[in-house]
């Protein structure tokens, strides 16, 4: 796996414990895609810096790729709920 697959998959590990921690918190559950998207794209911003060969060379570009990393956690975790969804709709059939 090449550097930018590394970056990416890092920065969507990041922000999904970062969406972890707004849904047990206080705040409401509709700004978690906002949050993780906007860390997101702080964290392309400060790896641009950080890492070599980090995709982007430009602070837009970097905010951009982390952002829709960030925004990637969100889907990625509803993508989990729906399998794990539809195996026990599957369970159920079965019995």
């Amino acid at each position: 796996m090449n550097i930018e697959g590394v970056t990416c998959v890092a920065i969507i590990i990041i922000c999904y414990l970062i969406g972890i921690i707004v849904k047990v918190s206080a705040l409401d559950d509709k700004w978690i895609p906002c949050v993780v998207g906007i860390c997101g794209g702080i964290i392309g911003v400060a790896a641009m810096y950080v890492m070599p060969g980090y995709p982007a060379n430009d602070i837009i570009s970097a905010f951009a790729i982390g952002a829709a990393s960030g925004l990637a956690s969100t889907g990625a975790d509803q993508a989990v709920k729906q399998l794990m969804k539809g195996s026990d709709d599957d369970d159920e059939d079965n019995a």
